[in-house]
């Protein structure tokens, strides 16, 4: 291979240290690929031969990248779980002889250092990071259902100890700068500025004895004692399947890599070994088809070849929970001025102070600094009429569920804004065609519906009406992947995609409530099956007189299957409105808030709980709804493909990741055995039971989504 095409570059200085840049041709970013090990060979033999060589500093060509990870697609190569370990082995392999080489090695870490970007820095001698706000380090491989399989589940605990190396393998949590340095991660934490300087110094200073982590009495116990290193891993395991119920192989495999590893050499072989099993997991091949999507999503427009315009001021109408939500990713994340308006001043404290709760914990944490809070903070504006709002480029509407109200916030905002300004409302289940009925600018109305909590829900739906207009929808979707949303456009409509399909899932769980299961089982049931929260308790979550309201809207909208059943109006009489004033299907006083049924609900039902169904039946009717109002979706043109169908359900409410979200599990059921299951109910449960016409044919035609 030519020097030119190679990704690495070997420089020699005068005073005998000599630094190893990679930069991938063409690339944005660093990542390590299969063809790269001929390369790297290639350089050490080079390094090994020259004995002018005292030391050696890796180091990216990148502008804001160290190494990102490795090439994803490498796995997606291999046809075996012997192709998969003989690629960790490989990497571990080069990773070990950079170990190996007689004189120090430094990196020197500026950006993100993930994956194997972070075992590479590992098997160096030293690592030098910039203070940069872009460094960051993580090995988040158990996001994509592996782990670490070039040697980090071996190299990280002996450097920071066994338990920091087990969470941050088991959470993918990334480190700063500053966490890295205090976490023993890093030997310095340097300014961008001086970085390269103080690794060369560092490169000239021999190798390190490294003394072991220092260690709490605690600590010391639990990990350097046969029978504390017992207790810690028999609790690590304990706590992993309690949150993985099961459903993810990768946690565990991570744990047993780590224990092979405590005084021994296995542990590579171990890692090398689980990594092949688990690359050719349907867990992690899911999981893998999500991050491909969501790459694909981040490079595409709202509609093609529309460029979107800039956004740079923002407003908020509402400083309720949603509102506060929405301003604090509009100036933090998009780093856009926000103008809040409410009609009480007291609203725009709440909505202010929504930003600065969350900022505070931050600055605590080290995160950031004082001045960098304060300087995000003074991009927070409010008033109770609408001045201020004469520059304003997009406002975004977050007033409570009232058609006339919303319409009459139009109005307003053609009057009182320019002419180009965009209005955005964050509906939940109002049809947007109805909110820009009487619009002057009727073409610059559009939906914009984030989830709750907005600062960590990552999905937004973007929701043109008919006369929305191709530059609205463009500049919609890039200004919601500003504030870190993944948005997806759905078409206009009663609950949109992602409250439509969670409708009769719901009412499912509420009907089975009803013919006497506990709470406890169906909650357990749904938690089993992979979803984050199980639907009783989300039901509290989101407030049960918000499911009382979007219910009627779908009824009249879509017709019976979306009839809820008459629970909800006899919570409502007994004011239980969920979390949020205290009563609902849960206590949410005494020691343990919000974990223990209130069984007065049972009385008010008028059921006495026992159970009757498994939890794999309870599962199945819920999720089968789900499923087929999906495929009614798609059918529809509600969603533009099953890809956004699956990321919005992962990402809008937690569909279970490891199953690829409904359309990935369909395939994976076979569509036919989904109709035969939906037929199973439809003779027991009736009609809302009926297979969509689209699977229907797709079963006789053997087809799949995919």
């Amino acid at each position: 291979m030519t020097e030119k095409q190679s990704a690495f570059h070997l420089s020699r200085r005068e005073d005998g240290i000599a630094i190893l840049t990679m930069d991938v041709p063409g690339e944005s970013m660093n990542t390590l690929k299969a063809e790269f090990g001929e390369q790297i060979g290639v350089m050490l033999d080079e390094i090994e031969r020259d004995s002018s060589i005292k030391g050696l500093v890796i180091a990216s060509g990148k502008p804001s990248s160290f190494v990102a990870g490795a090439d994803i697609s490498m796995l997606a190569a291999c046809k075996s779980a012997e192709d998969a370990e003989a690629l960790s082995q490989g990497g571990q392999e080069i990773f070990q002889r950079i170990e190996d080489l007689k004189i120090p090695v430094v990196a020197a870490i500026h950006g993100p250092a993930l994956g194997g970007g972070l075992e590479l820095a590992l098997c160096c001698h030293y690592r030098i990071c910039s203070t940069d706000n872009k460094t960051v380090m993580g090995l988040p491989e158990v996001q994509l259902g592996v782990l670490p399989g070039s040697g980090g589940t071996q190299r990280l605990p002996k450097l920071i100890g066994i338990q920091k190396a087990m969470t941050m393998m088991l959470t993918g949590k990334q480190l700063r700068a500053k966490q890295a340095l205090k976490d023993g991660l890093v030997d310095d934490a340097v300014p961008l500025s001086v970085l390269m300087d103080v690794a060369v110094k560092f490169a000239k200073k021999g190798k390190p004895n490294r003394q072991p982590p220092k260690l709490s009495m605690a600590g010391k116990f639990l990990e350097r004692t046969p029978m504390g290193r017992n207790i810690m891993f028999n609790q690590a395991r304990k706590q992993t399947k309690a949150k993985t119920r099961g459903n993810y192989p990768a946690p565990e495999r991570i744990i047993d890599c780590i224990e092979a590893g405590v005084g021994s050499s296995r542990g590579y072989r171990l890692e090398a070994r689980h990594f092949g099993q688990l690359v050719m997991t349907p867990e992690s091949k899911q999981l893998r088809n999500i991050f491909f999507a969501t790459t694909e999503m981040k490079k595409e427009t709202g509609v093609e070849g529309v460029a979107p315009a800039k956004v740079n001021k923002a407003a908020v109408l509402g400083g309720g929970l949603m509102g506060g939500g929405i301003a604090f990713v509009t100036s933090t994340k998009a780093g856009v001025p926000v103008r809040i308006k409410d009609i009480r001043s007291e609203g725009i404290a709440n909505a202010i102070k929504y930003s600065y709760d969350l900022l505070i914990k931050k600055v605590k944490r080290r995160h950031m600094r004082k001045s960098e809070m304060q300087k995000q903070l003074s991009l927070l504006t409010g008033a109770t009429d609408y001045s201020g709002f004469k520059n304003v480029d997009m406002v975004i509407e977050a007033v409570f569920e009232d058609l006339k109200l919303k319409q009459q916030m139009v109005a307003d905002v053609e009057a009182n804004c320019h002419e180009k300004t965009i209005f955005a409302t964050n509906t939940s289940s109002i049809p947007i065609h109805q909110i820009a009925q009487g619009a002057k600018r009727p073409e610059q109305v559009i939906g914009l519906h984030y989830f709750s909590p907005v600062d960590k829900m990552p999905l937004a739906e973007v929701i043109p009406h008919a006369g929305t207009n191709d530059e609205t929808i463009s500049t919609t979707v890039e200004f919601a992947r500003k504030q870190g949303k993944t948005p997806i456009v759905v078409k206009d409509g009663a609950g949109f995609y992602v409250n439509r399909i969670l409708a009769p899932y719901m009412n499912e769980a509420a009907t089975v409530l009803l013919s006497g299961e506990p709470i406890e089982q169906i909650d357990k049931a749904l938690l089993n099956f992979g979803f984050p929260v199980g639907p009783i308790k989300l039901l509290d979550e989101v407030g049960i007189d918000i499911g009382a309201k979007i219910s009627p809207i779908l009824l009249n909208e879509l017709g019976e299957r979306f009839r809820a059943p008459d629970a909800f109006d006899k919570l409502l009489a007994d004011d239980r409105k969920g979390k949020k004033n205290g009563r609902g299907f849960f206590k949410y006083e005494g020691k343990k808030p919000g974990k223990e049924v209130d069984e007065a609900v049972y009385t008010l039902l008028g059921v006495t709980p026992s159970q009757k169904f498994s939890h794999e039946q309870i599962a199945e009717r819920c999720v089968l709804l789900m499923l087929n109002e999906a495929a009614l979706c798609l059918a529809e043109g509600v969603v533009r493909s099953p890809r956004d169908g699956d990321i919005g359900a992962i990402f809008g409410i937690g569909f279970p990741p490891f199953l690829g979200g409904p359309f990935q599990y369909m395939d994976t059921l076979g569509i036919d055995h989904v109709v035969a299951r939906m037929e199973h109910y439809q003779g027991l449960y009736g009609d809302k039971f009926a297979p969509a016409p689209v699977l229907k044919d797709m079963a006789k035609e053997g087809k799949r989504f995919y």
